[in-house]
């Protein structure tokens, strides 16, 4: 396949595999677009946000421990609507200051494929605040101790992490799952096996709905988790808010799952589990492709997708090399931008395009992602936020992005020529049809909403 240009090549790396142009960014991209990208692997992993208060955030044992002190207050306050009231704002602050840090980090960082990379590994271990108030406590905590410190390690690793933080546990219902045969599912009738973390990490973290796996799998798998919970309030103090292997709710006895039979003990296991389904082929192809959506199209390339794959059986789910496969590979660098932004990149995007961030928590973050339809840490489905652009491309979705660009342009739109404003956002990229447009606007705010709007800017 024939390479772009230099001034495409540039502005296919900073508006496709990074998050929207920054003033100046696709000329800082212009000599090497691709060592551009490249320079921002790393192995420490992607960036932490940084609490804009200046303290740092808490662990998720810390959110744990604060929501079961949150439940408490409000048992203790009955009807009691302020001191209820009250109790929820405390929980809910950190959260709202975690989504800031991250909008921030995301519209200002100088590594933007770095970002997006975290960002795609969080949305593909997903965990959301739906399922109920304890998720809104530890999913932001979720994203920085599971998956940013992972996204350039092995494949197991991220697996194995997000497994088992609590938020997964919690969101997934496994905490309380007890095997029938286990000490204590023989004492209580109440305790029961539940099957969702075996579920969804076999048909969306690992393996693919397509693989060939079976019921039995599934239930086989769940059997082998059992144990595997969080220490509560009235557990032992050095346990409390984290993960701990539970002997006495673990299914006694060897387990067979997708054709391989596991007779370790305990917690071990089900780590023997995890490590298989993290180096099969069905796992390698199934992130492949879903790496290969996220960046390229929502009918992805073949030869990207087998590219990925090999490099994922390779380096033995290597995901620093993972991600140069991506970046090499001239299946990704195709011309045409074929996906359509999500919210949240609509957002970000705008933002660095007006060389901005954002300011008030409401009004620039939780409101327009509200009205736009992705509401933060609210995916619908374990399987996070869709990819595909007619999830996102309804007459009622595009007029409210309408609605957010002018309000946006409004209040943002950058001083200076709207023509070199808009070359600096999509370089090559911009068309001469919106070119005309822009320069045809009334104003600057117009000019700037006008951008936004246009077919290069809504995709990447």
């Amino acid at each position: 396949m024939k390479r772009p240009d230099a001034n495409l090549h540039a502005a296919i790396a900073v508006t496709r595999f990074g998050l929207g142009a920054r003033p100046g960014e696709i000329t800082d991209a212009l000599t090497d677009p691709q060592g551009w990208l490249l320079d921002q692997i790393r192995p420490e992993g992607a960036d932490t946000p940084v609490n804009l208060s200046g303290a740092p955030f808490p662990s998720s044992r810390q959110r744990v421990l604060d929501f079961l002190a949150y439940r408490e207050a409000v048992q203790t306050a009955g009807k009691d609507p302020d001191a209820r009231k009250t109790a929820a704002q405390a929980l809910n602050s950190e959260t709202g200051a975690e989504l800031h840090a991250r909008a921030v980090l995301a519209a200002s960082t100088a590594a933007p494929f770095r970002e997006r990379w975290a960002l795609f590994w969080a949305n593909h271990f997903s965990v959301s605040v739906i399922k109920g108030e304890e998720l809104a406590a530890t999913a932001p905590a979720f994203d920085r101790e599971a998956i940013r410190p992972h996204v350039f390690g092995r494949f197991e690793g991220l697996l194995l992490a997000s497994t088992r933080h609590p938020a997964m546990l919690m969101y997934l219902d496994q905490q309380r799952s007890t095997g029938p045969n286990s000490a204590l599912g023989q004492k209580r009738d109440k305790t029961g096996l539940n099957e969702n973390l075996a579920r969804e990490v076999m048909e969306l973290h690992t393996l693919g709905a397509d693989a060939g796996y079976t019921q039995a799998d599934v239930t086989e798998f769940a059997r082998a988790l059992t144990g595997w919970s969080m220490g509560g309030k009235a557990g032992p103090e050095d346990q409390q808010g984290i993960f701990v292997f539970r002997p006495v709710m673990h299914e006694p006895g060897p387990r067979t799952v997708f054709g391989r039979t596991y007779s370790q003990d305990d917690e071990a296991q089900a780590i023997a589990i995890l490590r298989d389904l993290a180096k099969s082929p069905h796992t390698a192809d199934h992130v492949a492709r879903q790496l290969a959506t996220h960046f390229v199209a929502d009918a992805p390339p073949p030869e990207l997708v087998a590219t990925l794959k090999q490099s994922f059986l390779e380096t033995d789910g290597s995901l620093d090399h993972l991600a140069r496969a991506l970046i090499t590979s001239p299946a990704a660098w195709t011309p045409g931008a074929a996906k359509l932004k999500t919210p949240y990149e609509f957002l970000i995007s705008s933002h660095r395009a007006a060389g901005t961030t954002p300011v008030d928590l409401r009004k620039d973050l939780y409101g327009p992602l509200t009205a736009l339809g992705q509401r933060p840490y609210s995916a619908p489905q374990p399987n996070g936020w869709s990819d595909q652009a007619s999830d996102w491309a309804s007459p009622d979705a595009i007029v409210k992005r309408l609605s957010f660009a002018q309000g946006f342009a409004s209040a943002h739109a950058p001083l200076g020529d709207p023509i070199q404003v808009a070359k600096a956002s999509l370089g090559a990229r911009l068309s001469p049809a919106a070119l005309t447009a822009i320069s045809r606007a009334e104003s600057r705010e117009d000019a700037f909403a006008i951008l936004l709007m246009s077919p290069e800017f809504q995709r990447r």
